[in-house]
């Protein structure tokens, strides 16, 4: 495996068509050293059948994708959140992922500060079930845009205010350049996050200048405007030393064929990150 590679995790939500098992041939094949586990690609085969493949492929996993979306109007909708999250806990737990990526939430109608608070009591209720299995709970900042349906956690400033509420080791932030990378604060944000040691991830992309689709048209690193070496070294200058994760929803390098995207996802990685 070359050196440079050696931080190198790849999200299978980047290489959405293969499987999992196409995922761990690939990326082996490649020399890259991690991958990060959405629990679609593990769904088909179970969390026990799976932590086998990914254990006998020798890769290791940075983390899984995803929990939260904690708020909900009614009190059954958010038990059965917690319920969802435990689960996922129990599969980080079982195919050894350190820590569960956690998109947190929104419901269209709901104020902004209630959906924070439901997002906070999800947290709060389900941190020891986290902490028992020792799987780690990763915030992850969402862009604004996202409000209104899928996370009331937008900057690393609102991330870390819920950390601090909280106050527990197992809970920090995973930092996704395509979701912050326009906050003017966000290397003041990080480098607190590091004086804190809540500084969990690292998610790269690139976003496009002309972009189609807010969800599903992202970059590959090089082909749009995020500062990718400015962010990392603050990231580094924080003292994060994890995985550097590849995530790139993108309907039109998945219509490619994924050897090709792959191979291009390394060299991208090597000549922009």
């Amino acid at each position: 495996m070359p050196a440079d590679l050696s931080r190198l995790a790849i999200h299978t939500m980047t290489t959405r068509p293969w499987s999992l098992e196409q995922c761990l041939d690939g990326y082996r094949r490649a020399g890259v050293p991690a991958l990060t586990v959405w629990r679609q690609a593990i769904a088909p085969l179970g969390a026990e059948r799976a932590g086998a493949l990914i254990r006998r492929s020798g890769l290791a996993v940075a983390a899984l994708c995803r929990g939260g979306f904690f708020p909900a109007w009614e009190a059954g909708a958010r038990a059965a959140a917690l319920a969802d999250n435990r689960r996922a806990i129990d599969e980080a737990a079982a195919i050894g992922a350190p820590m569960l990526v956690l998109v947190c939430g929104a419901v269209p109608g709901m104020a902004l500060n209630e959906a924070r608070a439901q997002i906070r009591d999800g947290l709060a209720a389900i941190e020891p079930y986290a902490r028992a299995n020792r799987v780690r709970l990763a915030i992850e900042p969402l862009h604004p845009l996202y409000a209104a349906d899928r996370s009331a956690v937008n900057t690393m400033a609102q991330a870390a205010a819920l950390c601090a509420e909280l106050a527990s080791p197992w809970v920090g932030i995973a930092v996704d350049v395509y979701h912050c990378w326009w906050d003017d604060r966000l290397e003041a944000g990080i480098t607190a996050a590091g004086s804190g040691q809540t500084l969990f991830g690292f998610h790269l992309c690139d976003w496009k200048v002309e972009t189609r689709d807010p969800l599903n048209d992202r970059g590959l690193m090089g082909e749009g405007c995020i500062d990718l070496r400015g962010i990392r070294a603050w990231m580094e200058g924080a003292g994060f030393a994890g995985w550097h994760e590849v995530e790139i929803f993108s309907t039109t390098h998945w219509a490619r064929d994924q050897e090709l995207y792959l191979a291009d996802i390394v060299a991208a990685y090597l000549a922009r990150c």
